[in-house]
């Protein structure tokens, strides 16, 4: 018996749940105002019955009140006639149209009673279904709104998570560092051409100095530059800086 409850329990709880899934909040309201509109539509009806029945007993008492007066009159005229006979039946039916009168009385009262409780039924059951419509209105609102917000959840979970996005960050910054190397090393060569440059100028400043020293050295003693020692007559000695001209005997 217990194996027969929990598997009955298990049924049910997986019924539940496979209803629980299928429910679409927006049908299950739709399906509720549909079911208020039929209920209201009921107690319509009923109140439409119910007032009718009250016209009916008031057309019934006024009936009867007609009939108590004019069974009254013809007693009046019978005795006017001297026919106390006809004018006794007269009475006796004047009272009973008078007892009849009263019955529907007492059935109109509690008609228009009830009437009046059945309306005001209807008015609370007609402002709990306009409340529950712009309810309804919200809730759908609020089931969309929470669907797209899901279907937003769902589309940014299939992008590219944050692991990757921190991997681009890398490479951005390698690249810029590549970039800022590649724009140094472009610099360097460019004050390196400059500096080859002004090593160029220096050396020509050094060689025009060195040509006017010559000069200079040349014209204070000519003879110094044919200089001493072997070589060729047409080759010009260099001058000796160090121990200066020297001197003729």
């Amino acid at each position: 018996m217990g194996i027969l409850d929990r598997m009955s329990r298990i049924i049910r709880a997986n019924i539940n749940d496979m209803l629980d899934q299928a429910e679409d909040p927006e049908l299950m309201l739709n399906e509720l105002l549909r079911e208020m509109q039929s209920s209201m539509r009921q107690a319509r009806v009923e109140v439409a019955n119910m007032i009718a029945q009250e016209k009916e007993v008031e057309a019934e008492l006024a009936e009867a009140q007609r009939d108590s007066s004019e069974w009254g009159k013809k007693a009046e005229l019978a005795v006017v006639h001297g026919r106390e006979d006809l004018a006794r039946e007269a009475l006796r039916r004047k009272r009973d149209a008078e007892s009849i009168a009263e019955v529907y009385q007492h059935q109109l009262a509690t008609q228009q009673e009830l009437v009046t409780k059945l309306r005001q039924q209807l008015r609370v059951l007609d402002a709990k279904y306009n409340e529950a419509e712009s309810k309804r209105t919200q809730l759908i609102a609020r089931h969309r709104a929470s669907q797209a917000q899901k279907r937003v959840q769902e589309t940014f979970s299939s992008l590219p998570d944050l692991s990757a996005m921190s991997e681009m960050d890398r490479m951005e910054k390698r690249i810029r560092s590549e970039e800022a190397r590649t724009a140094a090393l472009a610099e360097m060569e460019t004050s390196s051409m400059e500096w080859e440059f002004a090593e160029l100028e220096t050396d020509q400043d050094l060689e025009f100095e060195l040509m006017e020293l010559k000069a200079r050295v040349g014209g204070d003693d000519p003879a110094g530059r044919l200089g001493s020692g072997t070589g060729d007559d047409e080759s010009e000695p260099t001058p000796s800086l160090g121990s200066g001209p020297s001197s003729t005997s």
